[in-house]
């Protein structure tokens, strides 16, 4: 499969919130009800952009948004400033390609450049695929919170994995 990376910009945010609302319709990657909305998706990449937190596209020969990853906040206060949390998502016909692992190099590459220290998954139990992809990468199993969610008519066990990152050189308390 052909495909470029770059940085997703406003006008992907249809193709963007088609891709979380499809994952979030028939998948337990989001424990949402209700698909968003571009109003919602608006204030996300506004949020992004402030913080200075990728979005980073794959995209095919016309220019159509495979898939994308992107990382944020893992907690807001202070002395987590070099945690993160990402997301990975690919459109659902763009699957099995291995746009995944690609997308969460890609993520990992930028994390280090900006310095941060750790990278938190949050992965539905049952998500195998997600699981084996995250442990290929490095990322190790940090515990699961049972009945976290429901959905689907059923509880959702949620499991964190984490990867530890050579940076930054010189931490600081500020």
């Amino acid at each position: 499969m052909d495909f470029t990376l770059k940085q997703c910009e406003a006008e992907q945010l249809p193709e963007i919130l088609e891709i979380l609302n499809e994952a979030l319709l028939n998948t337990t990657a989001l424990y949402e009800y209700k698909p968003r909305t571009l109003d919602i998706m608006e204030t996300w990449f506004t949020k992004k952009k402030q913080g200075n937190y990728p979005i980073i596209g794959a995209f095919d020969a016309e220019n159509k948004l495979l898939g994308f990853a992107s990382f944020g906040p893992f907690r807001d206060w202070p002395a987590y400033k070099y945690s993160i949390e990402h997301s990975v998502y690919v459109r659902y016909d763009a699957r099995g390609n291995g746009l995944g692992r690609i997308l969460l190099q890609e993520i990992i590459n930028k994390a280090e450049e900006q310095n941060y220290h750790m990278i938190v998954a949050g992965i539905d139990a049952e998500n195998k695929g997600s699981i084996k992809l995250h442990e290929k990468e490095g990322f190790e199993f940090c515990g699961t919170i049972k009945h976290a969610g429901y959905k689907f008519g059923k509880w959702l066990d949620l499991s964190f994995y984490q990867l530890i990152l050579k940076s930054p050189a010189n931490p600081v308390e500020d």
